[in-house]
């Protein structure tokens, strides 16, 4: 099938990198390319977009669907934690802005053999980079019970975490677990009827912690936020789209310390600690979909733009 995602937020992204004529711009979640179009579209031949993705399949849509912009955009296959090495490789210092789709792309959801759905049966991968080891079949069979309990608990904030390790680790004493339908019905297993007909999909927790863990998706977030922050210039900005709460917790604590790291006690009359803000918090509160949007694209709901800027 063809790599579709409908871009989340678009108009309300790309208007809070405050574009300017010959600017260098980032895409670290490049996907389809849908933000990437709407930048270069708006820079009208001016500047360059460096777009970044792990997914194979992602690179080779965007480079299809960017191939009017070939001279003004450079796409490189790797994750955008390793960003600075990416920028040094092409001999960049700084850029004017950085922005993250950080949710699952319509694409990666609606093939069935990447494993990420739960509604359709295949092998347990979910690897958004195919290169990498780790699979979901992986931790479903690998990982200790209080390992299980864990990345369900905190990744997915599955109320029945406990039961459902339990439930996992029960089954694989028999055989090995090895697709999605598998996985579901001990999740259904694990969870009370009544429960289960409630809060959508019984398993929509469980799937997404696991694809957390396989991708080491919220490390990657917390580890590159200073990174991207330090490599913007003056007035460059990092736009970040959130789809829940956890991925949106961390870019606010993040955005939060960069502007006011100083670790004095509040007592202190002047800051000894020598740390320095590195700029502000654009938006106080997140910017979400319209109800026009909305509409037109359940999956962004849960979507959620934070921006900073570069002092």
């Amino acid at each position: 099938m063809m790599f579709e995602h409908k871009s989340v937020l678009l108009k309300e992204t790309v208007d809070s990198l405050n574009l300017k004529p010959g600017g260098t711009y980032v895409d670290g979640t490049l996907g389809g390319g849908g933000h990437a179009f709407e930048v270069l579209t708006r820079l009208g031949g001016k500047g360059c977009l460096i777009g970044i993705d792990q997914d194979a399949d992602a690179i080779k849509a965007a480079s299809e669907r960017l191939a009017c912009f070939r001279e003004q955009v450079t796409i490189v296959r790797d994750n955008y934690r390793n960003i600075r090495t990416v920028l040094e490789d092409l001999g960049i210092a700084q850029v004017d802005g950085i922005y993250l789709d950080l949710g699952v792309s319509s694409y990666q959801l609606d093939t069935a053999d990447r494993g990420f759905t739960y509604r359709e049966n295949a092998a347990l991968d979910m690897r958004m980079d195919q290169r990498n080891g780790l699979t979901a079949a992986d931790v479903v069979n690998g990982y200790s019970e209080e390992e299980l309990f864990r990345i369900l608990k905190d990744y997915g904030e599955e109320r029945f975490a406990g039961r459902i390790a339990r439930q996992i680790v029960k089954a694989r004493e028999n055989h090995r677990i090895e697709t999605t339908d598998e996985l579901v019905e001990l999740i259904k297993a694990a969870i009370p009827a009544k429960m289960r007909a409630e809060g959508g999909h019984p398993a929509k927790r469980t799937f997404q912690a696991i694809r957390i863990e396989v991708n080491q998706e919220l490390q990657v977030l917390k580890e590159s936020i200073d990174t991207m922050i330090e490599l913007l210039a003056p007035g460059g900005r990092l736009s970040i789209i959130t789809f829940h709460s956890l991925e949106d917790r961390i870019v606010k604590n993040g955005f939060r310390t960069n502007e006011h790291p100083c670790i004095c006690p509040p007592d202190f009359p002047v800051c000894v600690c020598g740390r320095k803000s590195k700029g502000k918090v654009i938006t106080r509160k997140p910017v979400v979909p319209t109800e026009e949007e909305l509409s037109e694209n359940r999956r962004a709901k849960s979507a959620k733009l934070r921006v900073f800027e570069r002092a």
